[in-house]
């Protein structure tokens, strides 16, 4: 599973991706479970967001949701720290 992460917005506006492939990792399981989540409970089109907030675009394996802050659920905010902090 592929799983990609581009953060946009935020006070300097600068823009931040990163991706993981869960291919052959130990904890795939445990990541498609999570991704799975954010997928569901994101959105087909960007949605407003607020003043310096950060807007997220979030692909698993071809398949692209959008979030922002600070609605963010549970899913999609570990989803996207992991992917950030993990992620080349």
């Amino acid at each position: 599973m592929r799983i990609r992460v581009t953060r946009t917005g935020g006070f300097a506006g600068i823009e931040r991706q990163a991706e993981v492939d869960t291919a052959g990792r130990p904890d795939a399981a445990g990541w498609r479970t999570l991704a799975e989540a954010a997928v569901a409970s994101g959105r087909d089109a960007p949605p407003a967001g607020v003043p310096d907030g950060f807007g997220y675009e979030i692909s698993v394996d071809g398949r692209t949701v959008y979030a922002a802050d600070p609605r963010l659920t549970e899913e999609q905010r570990e989803l996207i720290s992991r992917v950030l902090k993990e992620g080349a």
